[in-house]
């Protein structure tokens, strides 16, 4: 369990008495994370090196998080001490994404620019509303800025850089 991480949930509760856990989703993957099968790591935010390796019994959606059940853990002693921890995939069992698609983590704390040049901020998390996501931009003044992630606004972005040219389309900024 070398190498880097990343998170795609967090255990918010235990659900029943079958060992099973509530998860809020951190991925825009979630049916590929929590897949039977799939290989994840429950790691405590307290303490990173307190971590185990976790397989995927079975998940299911419910409501706006998802129910988890973990191979080997069979009542709700067993996942109780997980309550507020983790999940997280290593770098390897990540999947290659297509041409303008973007890890959460790439794109947070990026500077965005706009096309005259003038730095907006940084990004500080993506919100994902309905059709599309919502990059939201910490300005060093002023309000945030919320930017639909669309062809319009989102010109360039240059994960390696750091950077994002956006297109301010009328009524973003107040």
């Amino acid at each position: 369990m070398s190498g880097k991480l990343y998170s795609v949930g967090k255990v918010v509760n235990t659900h029943g008495v079958r060992g099973e856990l509530k998860v809020v989703p951190q991925t825009d993957f979630p049916e590929e994370r929590f897949a039977k099968g799939s290989r994840l790591i429950v790691v405590n935010p307290q303490n990173e090196a307190d971590r185990m390796a976790v397989q995927v019994e079975s998940a299911r959606l419910n409501k706006n998080v998802y129910i988890v059940k973990l191979k080997g853990h069979v009542n709700i002693n067993e996942v109780l001490p997980y309550k507020g921890w983790e999940l997280k995939v290593a770098e390897e069992e990540r999947k290659p994404l297509d041409e303008g698609e973007y890890y959460y983590h790439e794109i947070i704390g990026c500077t965005v620019i706009t096309d005259d040049g003038e730095e907006l901020g940084t990004v500080s998390e993506i919100l994902a509303p309905g059709a599309n996501h919502v990059w939201v931009v910490e300005r060093p003044k002023g309000k945030q800025v919320l930017l639909p992630v669309i062809d319009d606004v989102i010109l360039d972005v240059d994960v390696e850089a750091k950077r994002i040219r956006v297109h301010l389309m009328e009524g973003l900024i107040d």
